[in-house]
């Protein structure tokens, strides 16, 4: 069951995340040196993976229509000034490095779409992130970050937020600006509450919660209208609110090793639900018959 579990979540988050990571080489050109793209004086993608680099080439900066630079899994710890001086940049991946904080030169790159720093040792989130206002992907899994800046609800075009396995115990007011957010996904961080004033995404499909210490769900969770996927397991929920019953389009709801006796009236009209999960709770064998009944096209684990 766990297999499946996993499996589920990793297709979802799949498919908002792989544009971050990848170039496009059927219609533009790929370089894996500065010297081979050097030589294509319009030259936009360059990928750097795997390379061992302490540190970026020189020559960097002489690649001024550069949008995609991949420098993923090196062994970067700081930033090169050269990095910042690509002003057409769209996508970087930073993924898998050593680097400690996100300077505020990270202002000059206006054009970014996407960002990817996750796994690395991040703590640090300047407010100049706010100059990044075409930004649509924001991955910073992975990283030991406390705090998030209010600047980033200027990132109004932000779609995915992956703020999972960090030491984050809340979100700055700002994030409500955050209209366009599809997914956002908080597991694995230090969050003892929920602030219902958080909840207020209209468009969001996915909401990653697990594995942390929330003893109580807002009511605000039924503004969710368009939540497909839910994610609360390891937490200390004993109640869930009766708004979550209005979560019309939910799919995919996890619940699992929290201390839930009962589901609330009216958990039949998620209509839409394929599968839920509650394993790890202390529910009653007459509660698992009552959802089993109201819930006859979804597969339920208990």
């Amino acid at each position: 069951m766990k297999g499946r579990f996993i499996a589920a979540l990793l297709f979802i988050a799949g498919s908002f995340a792989a544009k971050a990571q990848y170039a496009d080489p059927i219609n533009i050109p790929v370089y894996y040196s500065v010297e081979e793209a050097m030589a294509d004086k319009k030259a936009k993608q360059l990928n750097l993976r795997d390379q061992k680099l302490f540190y970026v080439p020189k020559d960097l900066s002489k690649l001024k229509h550069l949008e995609f630079l991949n420098l993923m899994r090196n062994n970067l710890e700081y930033w090169d000034k050269e990095i910042f001086t690509l002003k057409e940049l769209e996508i970087l991946n930073f993924k898998l490095n050593g680097i400690k904080y996100v300077p505020g030169d990270i202002a000059n790159l206006k054009k970014l779409i996407r960002v990817d720093f996750s796994d690395n040792s991040i703590s640090y989130l300047p407010q100049e992130i706010k100059a990044l206002t075409k930004l649509q992907y924001l991955h910073l899994s992975f990283n030991l970050l406390i705090s998030i800046p209010e600047g980033i609800g200027n990132c109004k075009d932000l779609e995915v937020l992956e703020l999972d396995n960090n030491q984050l115990s809340y979100l700055p007011q700002n994030i409500t600006k955050l209209k366009k957010l599809k997914n956002l996904q908080l597991g694995f961080n230090q969050f003892h509450e929920f602030d219902g004033s958080w909840l207020n995404f209209p468009n969001l499909e996915i909401l990653n919660m697990e594995s942390n210490s929330i003893s109580y769900l807002p009511q605000e969770i039924e503004k969710q209208k368009k939540l497909r996927t839910l994610m609360l397991a390891n937490n200390k929920l004993e109640v869930l609110p009766q708004g979550i019953t209005n979560l019309k389009e939910l799919r995919l709801l996890s619940l699992a090793n929290n201390k839930l006796k009962t589901l609330p009236e009216g958990i039949e009209n998620l209509t839409e639900l394929k599968t839920l999960l509650l394993t790890g709770n202390p529910i009653s064998n007459s509660e698992k018959e009552r959802i089993k009944k109201a819930l006859p096209d979804c597969k339920v684990y208990f």
